[in-house]
C-alpha cells in the first residue's frame, strides 16, 4: 500500500466516525455566527436611544429586575453594561431554575424585555454546538474526539488533494459544474475543502482550546516562550478571618464606579455575583459591546469594596492577550462583519464535507460491489 492510498484509508474511515458530529457542530456553528445581528434586527428592546445623562447603578437595575420578577436573588445576578447605545441586561436564576435576562434602559432603569434563556432559539442552537444535548461530561469527550478527528481529517485532506503532475493543478482548484452530479459533488469536496482547510483549522482548534482549556494554556505558554505568566481567570485569594469594614453603598456600585473610572473608554462592563461574601466580587470590561478580546479584568473583597487586583489588556503578555482572543477568533468576530462572513462560510463548508464525503464513498461501494458481480448477474440487472 502506497503513502497516499494509507492516508486515503485513514482519511475514510475517521470521516465515517466523526462525520455526523462535525455536520452538527458545524451547522449549528454557522447559524450562530450571526445571532448578534440577527437578534439586534429582531429583538428591538436590545437597542435604546443615547442620551446625554449617565447610566443609573448597578443597584438601580437590580431593584427594577426584582420588582419585575419578585423572589429572584440579586446577590447572584450578573450586570451588563453593553454601549451607549444599548440596553443594560440583569441576568440570574430564578426559584424554577429557570435562566432569566431581564433588559432595562440604562438610562432610566424602565424594564424593556424579559427572556427565559431556556428556550431562546440561540441558546438552544449553542446548546446543541456545543453539548449535542448531551450531559456536559459526555458532550466534552464526543465533540472534543469528534473535533480532533476533523483536524486530522483536513490535514489528511490536503495530502489527498495534493496533485501528482503540474497539469492536474488547474483541475484542483476549480469546479467542473458541467460533469455529471458525482463528479460536481466530488469536485465540491475537493476543491471547497480545500479552499476552507486553513478556515476550518482556525475554527476547529479554537474550538477545542474551550473544550480543552490545557491545550489553550500550552498555545500561551508556547508563544510567550516559555516563560511563566498570570493565569487567564484571576483567582484573588481572600483573607475570610480579616475584620473589615463594610462598605456603606452597594457592592455593585462600588464596582461599577470603580471600573468607570480606572478603564474609562471600555464600552462593555459585566459585574459578577456580589455573593455572600466569601469570594472576591468580580469584573471585567472590555472595550468594544459583545466582543471579547480587549478586557481589563477587577476584583473587589466582597463585604469592604476594596480593590484587591487589577489587570489591564495592556500588561498582559503576547500569551495571554492571545489566549483573549480566543472567542473572537472561533466566532469571525475579531475581524468585524467581515470575520463573521469568513467563519460562516467556513462553517457552513465543514458542514458539507462530511454530506459530500459520505456520498463519495456510497458511490466508491455500490462500484466495487457491482464490479464484484458475476457477468452473467450484471447483463441481468
Amino acid at each position: 500500500m502506497t503513502f497516499k492510498k494509507a492516508v486515503g484509508k485513514v482519511h475514510l474511515w475517521l470521516g465515517l466516525a466523526s462525520g455526523l458530529v462535525v455536520f452538527i457542530v458545524s451547522i449549528t456553528g454557522a447559524i450562530f455566527t450571526f445571532q448578534d445581528d440577527i437578534r439586534d434586527l429582531t429583538e428591538p428592546w436590545r437597542k435604546v436611544d443615547v442620551q446625554q445623562a449617565a447610566p443609573v447603578l448597578p443597584s438601580q437595575l437590580k431593584a427594577a429586575a426584582l420588582a419585575y420578577h419578585p423572589g429572584a436573588s440579586m446577590n447572584d445576578a450578573w450586570v451588563t453594561y453593553f454601549a451607549p447605545d444599548r440596553s443594560a441586561t440583569v441576568f440570574f436564576i430564578d426559584k424554577a431554575g429557570l435562566p432569566i435576562q431581564i433588559y432595562l434602559n440604562p438610562y432610566t432603569g424602565q424594564v424593556l424585555k424579559e427572556q427565559n434563556l431556556r428556550t431562546h432559539f440561540f441558546t438552544i442552537i449553542q446548546e446543541i454546538h456545543m453539548h449535542l444535548l448531551l450531559p456536559e461530561a459526555v458532550a466534552k469527550w464526543v465533540v472534543g474526539i469528534s473535533i480532533s478527528i476533523f483536524v486530522v481529517m483536513l490535514l489528511t485532506g490536503l495530502v489527498l488533494w495534493w496533485p501528482k503532475r503540474k497539469q492536474e493543478r488547474k483541475q484542483r482548484f476549480t469546479i467542473k459544474w458541467g460533469a455529471r452530479w458525482r463528479r460536481v459533488n466530488y469536485d465540491l469536496h475537493n476543491v471547497l475543502g480545500f479552499y476552507a482547510a486553513s478556515i476550518g483549522l482556525v475554527l476547529a482548534l479554537s474550538g477545542l482550546f474551550m473544550i480543552f482549556p490545557w491545550m489553550l494554556e500550552t498555545i500561551r505558554f508556547a508563544v510567550d516562550g516559555g516563560k511563566a505568566a498570570p493565569p487567564e481567570i484571576m483567582t484573588t485569594k481572600l483573607d475570610t478571618l480579616q475584620t473589615v469594614t463594610p462598605a456603606r453603598q452597594p457592592l455593585s456600585d462600588i464596582v461599577y464606579r470603580n471600573v468607570r473610572r480606572l478603564s474609562p473608554t471600555n464600552e462593555m462592563i459585566l459585574i459578577g455575583p456580589t455573593g455572600t461574601g466569601k469570594t472576591p466580587a468580580y469584573c471585567w470590561t472590555y472595550q468594544k459591546a459583545l466582543h471579547y478580546y480587549y478586557r481589563d479584568e477587577y476584583a473587589f473583597h466582597p463585604i469592604s469594596g476594596q480593590l484587591l487586583e487589577s489587570r489591564f489588556h495592556a500588561t498582559k503578555s503576547a500569551g495571554t492577550k492571545f489566549s483573549d482572543m480566543n472567542y473572537d477568533l472561533h466566532t469571525g468576530q475579531i475581524l468585524g462583519f467581515g470575520g463573521k462572513i469568513v467563519a460562516f462560510l467556513g462553517s457552513l463548508i465543514s458542514a458539507s464535507l462530511p454530506v459530500t464525503g459520505t456520498i463519495i464513498w456510497w458511490g466508491r461501494r455500490n462500484k466495487a460491489k457491482r464490479a464484484k458481480q458475476p457477468a452473467a448477474q450484471v447483463v441481468t440487472a
